[in-house]
């Protein structure tokens, strides 16, 4: 589970609780009509503009990107180089064995690839396809939240002008007054909540997740096509060590 995020939204949900409640109590600021124009004209807005299908992708990601946890990019190098030594002293069908101790599947996909006899430049192929696909799936994810950082405050724009009219068109009476200029500036917060503290951060989430995974795949294919080769483990480490920072670099080889 990615702690950084629920940890986030914890505190910025709870700041705002904190200020709520210091000036005046906290059902002043629930206001259902505005709750159902913002939450309810967004989703409606996000399913106009994408298919039902892209919409629950999209959650299921955003649900993948919360309770994941990215793996090390040193400990992969480090397995990869296990595998590498493994292999140059037995060789490469002796990775059938390791199978059932690796729990990545993406690895272990290669690694079926390269003990069925695959050609280098055929799994490098056979699977930068499948991590640009990957790619795509993690970009649509992240453009729909995008999407609705945007639809949520313009919702939000659409009940504040709601609430100005039925408050303008009911001056004479004073008692209508409160609860129309209630959804006209709950509205406008809902929206803003919802567009900074929540879809924003995610689709920024998305990215960063992406990037990460994007990497550990690369690491993967260039690890794995080596070992395929029959590269010397410590050039293989070499190539490795191109992807990561160099504070993060440690050599297998003492």
């Amino acid at each position: 589970m990615d702690i950084g995020t629920i940890l986030g939204v914890c505190i910025a949900f709870g700041l705002m609780l904190m200020a709520i409640i210091q000036g005046g109590p906290l059902s002043i600021f629930i206001n259902i009509p505005s709750a159902l124009i913002v939450g309810g004209g967004t989703i409606g807005v996000a399913m106009v503009h994408y298919p039902l299908s892209d919409i629950m992708g999209a959650v299921a990601v955003a649900k993948k990107t919360i309770l994941n946890k990215d793996e090390s990019p040193h400990e992969l190098i480090t397995q990869l180089m296990e595998f590498a030594n493994k292999a140059r002293k037995e060789g490469i069908l002796s990775l059938q064995g390791m199978m059932d101790s690796v729990e990545d599947e993406f690895l272990v996909k290669a690694m079926q690839m390269a003990v069925d006899g695959q050609e280098p430049e055929t799994l490098r192929a056979m699977l930068s396809t499948e991590v640009e696909y990957i790619a795509e799936r993690h970009n649509k994810g992240q453009d729909i939240f995008v999407s609705l950082a945007g639809y949520s405050p313009a919702m939000g724009m659409v009940g504040t002008l709601i609430g100005l009219v039925q408050m303008l068109m009911n001056m004479s009476d004073p008692d209508s007054i409160g609860p129309a200029m209630a959804v006209a500036l709950l509205t406008t917060f809902y929206g803003a909540v919802l567009a900074n503290v929540f879809f924003s951060p995610m689709a920024g989430k998305l990215k960063n997740r992406s990037a990460s995974e994007t990497l550990i795949k690369n690491l993967v294919i260039e690890g794995m096509q080596s070992i395929l080769s029959g590269e010397n483990p410590r050039i293989m480490e070499q190539k490795l060590h191109a992807f990561i920072a160099p504070k993060l670099r440690e050599s297998t080889f003492k």
